[in-house]
């Protein structure tokens, strides 16, 4: 188990990203939150298998929603969380 925070920029306010977001998380077992960030970016901490985590950061930065346009982003590593789903904040 390995979990990350993902800070997102672009167009990912406004277009179904956090909620293509939780989607993406639930088929793939992840736990966590997305959250939009008043400078128009989405944070995100999502916890799971390592594998399941590798293909969820390859999704998001594509955008999970067709609407969206990531134009940039970073990821660190972080402690595990006791987090039992994945919402949106």
């Amino acid at each position: 188990m390995i979990r990350i925070e993902m800070h997102v920029y672009g167009l990912v306010q406004g277009v179904g990203f956090r909620f293509t977001t939780k989607l993406l998380a639930d088929r793939l077992q992840l736990v966590g939150w997305a959250k939009n960030l008043e400078d128009g970016s989405v944070l995100i901490q999502a916890q799971g298998k390592k594998d399941n985590i590798e293909t969820f950061i390859q999704q998001v930065k594509k955008s999970p929603t067709p609407a969206g346009r990531v134009s940039r982003y970073t990821i660190q590593h972080i402690a595990l969380n006791d987090d039992s789903s994945f919402i949106t904040c």
